[in-house]
């Protein structure tokens, strides 16, 4: 594995092309009963189109705060975000709603399926939201379903489904707006270690077909799949590496 040399970049320049996100002296502070908590301290992070990145650190090390705020979920308390060469961390919620479904395809550890709907439905709910046509949001969802290779369960509801079919269709659904980045929480949480090494090998066939990858993880097999990992300590970049097969 080979360390990383830090960035070089100067507040108010716009990121090269093939920087998909970009954070500049990103700062989290949060305010516990008048106690104020630094999540994140300084952090600086480039990653780059089609890259596939697990961030990694103890528990309070800062990395779900960091994955918030690169899913435009929460904004900095100081510094900068560059997503896809637009700075967004000073935008509006509103703003920031936009981004997020136009960019952005989260997977989380509790898939966060409807229960009654159907394997499609579920699929097309973000298409629903950008106001694609019905059958527009058919076809691209039944396109998604079938990259996860869920084509012969699109009418099956979740508690017909497997946890490693669930999750299969939760990666579709962040897949269906063909967003720039895939945010991954913990995507093998509930799943057992076997289905887990499917869900994690389904991510690599996703990489190398060009998706960029950014997953949240404490575990080291899981990271292990990932071709870059940044390690956080106490709101800080500890170390930021390439492993072996890149």
């Amino acid at each position: 594995m080979t360390a990383l040399r830090p960035m070089e970049f100067n507040t108010g320049d716009t990121p090269l092309p093939d920087i998909i996100i970009l954070t500049h002296s990103l700062t989290r502070d949060y305010d516990m009963g008048g106690e104020i908590v630094h999540a994140l301290r300084g952090i600086d992070v480039q990653i780059k189109r089609n890259e596939f990145v697990a961030c990694m650190g103890p528990s309070g090390s800062g990395k779900s705060t960091l994955m918030n705020l690169i899913g435009c979920l929460d904004t900095p308390t100081a510094g900068e975000y560059w997503l896809n060469g637009q700075k967004v961390s000073d935008l509006s919620d509103d703003e920031l709603a936009r981004i997020r479904n136009k960019e952005i395809g989260f997977v989380f550890q509790t898939f966060n399926l409807l229960p009654r709907a159907s394997a499609l439905h579920n699929v097309e709910l973000p298409l629903i939201y950008a106001g694609e046509s019905a059958k527009a949001r058919r076809e691209q969802a039944a396109r998604a379903l079938e990259r996860v290779q869920l084509a012969d369960r699109m009418d099956h509801r979740p508690n017909e489904l497997s946890g490693g079919q669930r999750q299969r269709v939760a990666i579709a659904r962040a897949l269906v707006n063909n967003p720039s980045i895939l945010l991954a929480d913990e995507p093998t949480g509930n799943l057992d270690s076997a289905t887990g090494e499917e869900i994690m090998k389904l991510f690599e066939e996703l990489w190398s077909a060009g998706q960029t990858i950014v997953l949240v993880t404490h575990e080291h097999d899981i990271a292990a799949h990932a071709r870059r990992q940044i390690h956080l300590r106490d709101g800080k970049v500890e170390r930021d590496e390439r492993m072996g097969q890149q």
